[in-house]
């Protein structure tokens, strides 16, 4: 299970080292994608593949289904984690999630997530002060 919040900073070419508490979980291949609110998404690969699954199931026939499938399945990568821990961000990857050199890596249960450090602390400062709104709706799904 992945959790924590970790500030780093992508270096000129475009590595970014992984938490060393991440590592070993994740392997040495992982599967970064374009996320959800401005966000890079970084899966294992037994992860990714579960997911894979269930995208290729939805139906075709519904424009939302395909666009989702399209945005995670088209956007992602196979990205090495080197000796050092770190894994290369494609120049488009970063581009999506608009990452200039300092980051935030998001534990997130079964994925990591990328945010640029600004995006990041303005949407955490949103979402912080509509905490109450999100625990009342969360409380209707039986959270």
């Amino acid at each position: 299970m992945f959790i924590g919040q970790y500030s780093h900073l992508i270096d000129p070419k475009k590595r970014l080292a992984v938490p060393s508490k991440f590592r070993k979980q994740l392997g040495r291949t992982v599967v970064i994608t374009r996320g959800i609110d401005n966000c890079l998404f970084v899966y294992t690969m037994k992860d990714w593949k579960e997911l894979a699954e269930k995208l290729s199931k939805l139906p075709i026939s519904k424009s939302n289904t395909r666009a989702f499938g399209r945005l995670m399945l088209a956007g992602a990568m196979d990205a090495e984690i080197d000796s050092q821990g770190r894994i290369l961000v494609p120049d488009y990857l970063k581009e999506y999630a608009s990452l200039k050199d300092k980051v935030i890596i998001a534990g997130l249960y079964n994925r990591l997530e990328i945010w640029d450090e600004e995006i990041w602390n303005n949407y955490k400062n949103k979402t912080e002060k509509e905490s109450s709104n999100i625990a009342e709706q969360l409380g209707d799904l039986g959270v």
